[in-house]
């Protein structure tokens, strides 16, 4: 490497905040199954702390050698809905609690997996799985949940939709920091490094390492060169920054590879911000000319950087995966929470920014006293635009016990604080009541 390159990489990392933003072991869990629901949690906790042995130890070797900061390892495992099933069991804590203490035991950052994938129905343990969810979350520590309810092939499965809306009402109410930990999606995929919606698909290998790359630092400040310039030089900038910090993630993924002895498997190319400042998607679209996040015309700007990350990275490697794009988690971006405290970022925008991301509405802290119903209606809508738009996109909200419009929500650390946003008062009730499935888009079916 030039020394000009050496260089342009250190700056990268100490003024611009660009960051590995993490390593993550997709773990299979299937042949740790068995009759008995004390053999397959032990089976498990044995899989999970040989695969991952060395993982927090290597992340930490990398990071020293390179010099580039990796800022959690992580593990996702197969759904757990799919073990209990097999394993006999309706009883889904003993699993939550075997994959806490094998993280605890690992000294990794999250542990996700304890999933469901019901999009088209309920199968063996899933609905167990769905109503211990509020439990399994208020009794461990670094586990997190996901649920599939929809995608492009199979429509929205509109039953689920309103159980999960039941979920996370129950959820708030178990626990603080419970709906931090869980996510709704549609079209789920299955090498998502980030939590917290990872889990190890039943098509991956047996163990795999796949990573994800952050750095909206480094891309504002890239974009701070080009002031005035027109939209093809902004994509243009964009794309070689992308491609750098994408170069970077499939380094560090390669190294972790060889030194653990399991296959690479991705890069996802997401800019994820952190409540640093600086490191914010928001700062972003404000430097391509808006006046704030919200306005007129983020979508718009929201939509180039988007794609400008995905030609940039996808050229940088070969193998792209994960949700790949710009995370917009209100909690989490510095720029959106001023956005929002000034009022000029509302729901209503959020979800059509949604639409472009790569995931949706994400870390929103809502008020406590709103209705399951209501939820579940949040989760509908983001899920039709997932099915719609074949794309993945997800609800992570958190309804604030006690708290009401414009209090501020503490979760610290890289979950950040979010303000409380207003909620249309307007009952979708009897629109949720219906029940059953909305059918799958005309344009699924392309067999």
């Amino acid at each position: 490497m030039e020394t000009n390159q050496i260089l342009e990489t250190i700056r990268m990392v100490e003024e611009e905040n660009l960051d590995i933003r993490t390593i993550t072991m997709g773990i299979s869990l299937l042949d740790c199954i068995s009759g008995d629901v004390n053999k397959t949690c032990a089976n498990i906790y044995d899989k999970i702390t040989t695969k991952a042995r060395h993982l927090v130890r290597v992340g930490e070797e990398i990071e020293t050698e390179f010099g580039i900061p990796i800022i959690n390892k992580r593990i996702s495992v197969t759904p757990i809905s799919l073990i209990a099933a097999a394993s006999g069991t309706n009883d889904c804590i003993p699993f939550a609690k075997t994959l806490d203490k094998a993280a605890i035991a690992l000294g990794v950052n999250f542990i996700g997996g304890f999933s469901a994938l019901v999009e088209k129905g309920y199968q063996g343990a899933d609905q167990a799985l769905i109503a211990s969810i509020p439990e399994a979350l208020k009794e461990t520590q670094f586990v997190c949940s996901s649920v599939n309810i929809g995608s492009t092939r199979a429509g929205i499965n509109m039953d689920a939709v309103k159980l999960m809306g039941e979920t996370i009402k129950k959820t708030a109410e178990a626990s603080d920091m419970g709906c931090a930990k869980l996510v709704v999606f549609a079209n789920a995929v299955e090498d998502n490094p980030f939590m917290a919606g990872a889990f190890h698909g039943v098509g991956e290998a047996d163990c795999e390492i796949n990573v994800g790359v952050s750095g909206p630092g480094v891309v504002k400040r890239a974009l701070e060169k080009v002031k005035g310039e027109s939209f093809d030089v902004v994509a243009e900038t964009v794309k070689k920054t992308a491609f750098k910090i994408t170069r970077m993630g499939q380094l560090v993924g390669q190294v972790a590879s060889k030194r653990l002895g399991v296959p690479f498997g991705i890069v996802d190319l997401s800019l994820a911000p952190t409540p640093a400042v600086g490191d914010s998607v928001a700062l972003i679209l404000e430097e391509m000319g808006l006046e704030s996040v919200g306005t007129h015309g983020t979508t718009a700007a929201l939509a180039l950087l988007n794609d400008a990350v995905k030609k940039g990275g996808v050229m940088a490697c070969n193998h792209v995966g994960g949700l790949s794009g710009a995370f917009i988690p209100v909690s989490e971006d510095a720029g959106m929470i001023k956005a929002v405290e000034n009022g000029l970022l509302n729901l209503e925008k959020l979800e059509a920014m949604t639409a472009i991301c790569s995931v949706g509405l994400d870390m929103i802290a809502i008020p406590g006293d709103t209705t399951a119903e209501t939820i579940a209606a949040m989760i509908a809508d983001e899920a039709a635009i997932g099915v719609i738009n074949h794309k993945t996109t997800a609800v992570r909200i958190i309804p604030a016990k006690g708290q009401k419009v414009g209090d501020m929500v503490e979760f610290g650390g890289l979950l950040g604080r979010a303000p409380v946003m207003k909620v249309n008062p307007a009952k979708s009730s009897d629109f949720i009541a219906r029940g059953g499935r909305i059918p799958a888009p005309i344009h699924s079916f392309k067999n």
